[in-house]
């Protein structure tokens, strides 16, 4: 019997015209979309099918990618897609959150509304970036950053598999840490297209006034255990969780480590639900690194990908 989990995506994998098969063939699709445009005020269909500047636009881009995820998430659901996991890269932590059980869609829209805004005004355009560090491990990227550079201004934004972890911090900061982190045996560091360095010292602004948002929330029980950014651990007691989510917008992500706990506790079939195959080619990762096969990979992000899942 398989171990299922659903994974969902972050900020970086959005495009135009991400959920709209879904919208067009699905009603409990279509409902979401309508519902997230109803409590934030925006037309989230439009922004997410017609061309456009601002889904690329921090403030636009989490609340488009959470509906998408989450209008996905509603039809596996309603088809009766078993699954004993949930688990998010950054943004998708808030999908795995609506996933468990343990927040609702309408009060997630509230909530991903006011991240967004607060993540894109946090440091001024052009003044923070982030860069993806190749071929050193996590160990060596951290003593480079410990010993070289201002961990006030710099600091691991993602684990995210073997091999691959994402800097974010002050710009010149970052871009030194390109220099003294190919001496020390990178082969390559690469900037992020991304308009501000998130997870990143320089964000505790933002989850300070997040903070104020998440105390007006209810979270209700969670019902499918989930894994937190924060910790790379399950998380049991809702109570915990407005207190991970606040840390978790400039702390690092640890998306490798929370693949890991779920491969080592048996899980073997991971479902990535939105757009793009990035946390897929994390999981496969991860396994070869750990020697760990009979691991599937599937990827729902268009309607006609619903036949790879046999209901009973």
């Amino acid at each position: 019997m398989s171990k299922v989990v659903f994974m969902f995506p972050g900020q970086g994998a959005q495009y135009i015209g991400m959920g709209k098969d879904f919208y067009d063939a699905c009603e409990e699709s279509k409902a979401v979309y309508e519902l997230a445009s109803k409590v934030t005020g925006l037309d989230i269909a439009k922004l997410c099918f017609e061309e456009n500047e601002a889904l690329n636009q921090t403030e636009y881009t989490q609340i488009a990618m959470y509906t998408t995820e989450c209008a996905i998430l509603n039809v596996l659901q309603e088809k009766g897609i078993p699954y004993e996991a949930a688990a998010g890269l950054s943004l998708g932590e808030y999908a795995a959150l609506t996933a468990a059980g343990a927040l609702s869609f309408k009060d997630g829209c509230y909530v991903i509304r006011r991240r967004g805004i607060y993540m894109e005004q946090a440091v001024p355009e052009g003044q923070g970036s982030m860069a993806a560090v190749l071929g050193l491990s996590a160990k060596q990227t951290e003593e480079v950053l410990k010993t070289s550079l201002d961990t006030a201004k710099i600091g691991i934004a993602n684990y995210n598999c073997p091999g691959q972890i994402v800097i974010s911090g002050e710009k010149g900061e970052v871009e030194r840490a390109a220099e003294v982190l190919k001496q020390a045996g990178a082969k390559r560091v690469v900037p992020l297209r991304v308009s501000g360095p998130f997870h990143s010292p320089l964000l505790y602004g933002a989850g300070e006034q997040l903070q104020k948002e998440l105390e007006k929330i209810s979270f209700n029980k969670i019902r499918i255990p989930y894994i937190a950014n924060l910790t790379a651990e399950y998380v049991t007691d809702s109570k915990e969780i407005p207190e991970l989510l606040r840390k978790q917008v400039y702390s690092p992500v640890r998306f490798e480590q929370t693949l890991r706990k779920l491969i080592t506790d048996g899980f073997d079939t991971f479902i990535e639900i939105g757009p793009g195959r990035t946390l897929t080619g994390f999981v496969k990762k991860t396994a070869k690194e750990m020697q760990c096969e009979g691991i599937t990979c599937i990827n729902i992000e268009k309607e006609e990908d619903l036949s790879q899942l046999i209901t009973e």
